[in-house]
């Protein structure tokens, strides 16, 4: 009698444990993103894979509901509504415009940000230690001392550097970091120079005008719609024979000479880890916002060979990578 109970038991808590994990909820995860799937897919992938190492399976557990605003900011509060109608448990948003949009479309729903520019000064979080609402995550990886950093990195790499033409949409001349590279050229005696284009359509005109202006180098900041069409930024850039600093490696590994910044492919990895802890319960709220500590020299030896550049040897001992 006791082994037939032993056996009833064990057969009810085998039911009771299959009857759990069919009724296992199924996390819904929203991502925000402002690029295209193309140009983003090796982005997307370590962030699924770092979910996967957490226990957190697509099609088992969870599920993502991605959305592309290709380059389109006014698109994001659109799609962040749609995020929201679909009852996402959790939204992750690339940038502080994505993140915006996110938080302006909810704020009960658990926004994790990636490279999101001024957290504190944009209103997504109190501040960094203490958020305080449903925004946490990953701050931007340019910061005054990395953007004078570039710069500094051009000017070793290519002696008596004067001037460099720095690319950017007339969509954002007015805002206020473009002063933050004017001040680190001044400290290294480099003029930063600005050439504005409307679009992906006008990056011909552009480049043209830089090269008219015949200055040394060209400098290409963060920049979704340019992140999304790095690869005919690169082209133009070499076609023309200006040696340029990327504010990603994805531009350099295109063919662009050189990057130093955070790997974005890393810092959605580290995304998934708030991820993970808030789909197990823990509270945006009072999870400290983190900022990228690691980053990278990328050096396109091929590229400057093509450009016809001789790359100090000290130089390129520094670089964290030198593509052949």
């Amino acid at each position: 009698m006791r082994a037939i109970a032993l056996a009833l038991a064990l057969g009810t808590m085998l039911v009771m444990a299959a009857h759990a994990h069919a009724q296992q909820k199924v996390q819904r995860v929203g991502l925000l993103m402002q690029t295209t799937p193309a140009a983003a897919s090796h982005i997307t992938a370590a962030f699924a894979e770092a979910l996967r190492e957490r226990g957190h399976v697509e099609g088992k557990n969870v599920t993502f509901e991605y959305r592309w605003a290709e380059g389109k900011s006014e698109r994001l509060p659109g799609l962040a509504a749609d995020l929201v109608r679909l009852k996402m448990d959790l939204i992750v948003a690339s940038g502080v415009t994505a993140a915006q949009a996110a938080r302006g479309a909810s704020t009960t729903i658990p926004v994790v940000m990636v490279n999101a520019a001024d957290p504190v000064e944009s209103g997504l979080v109190r501040s960094l230690a203490q958020p305080g609402g449903n925004v946490t995550g990953l701050s931007a990886q340019l910061t005054p001392e990395i953007r004078a950093k570039q710069i500094q990195l051009l000017k070793e790499a290519l002696p008596g550097l004067a001037r460099v033409a720095l690319l950017r949409r007339a969509a954002v001349a007015d805002g206020p970091v473009w002063k933050e590279y004017e001040a680190g050229g001044r400290m290294l005696a480099v003029r930063v120079q600005f050439f504005d284009v409307q679009g992906v359509d006008d990056l011909e005109r552009g480049f043209n005008a830089i090269s008219r202006e015949r200055v040394g180098a060209l400098l290409v900041p963060g920049d979704p719609v340019f992140f999304t069409h790095r690869q005919r930024i690169v082209e133009l850039a070499v076609a023309h024979r200006l040696p340029g600093i990327f504010s990603l490696r994805e531009y350099t590994d295109a063919g662009g000479l050189m990057s130093y910044s955070a790997r974005l492919t890393d810092m959605f990895r580290r995304a998934a880890i708030y991820v993970d802890k808030i789909l197990r319960g823990a509270s945006p709220a009072k999870l400290p916002v983190e900022h990228p500590s690691q980053f990278e020299l990328v050096v396109n030896l091929k590229t400057a060979k093509a450009l016809k550049l001789s790359i100090p040897p000290a130089f390129l001992i520094r670089a964290d990578q030198v593509i052949q």
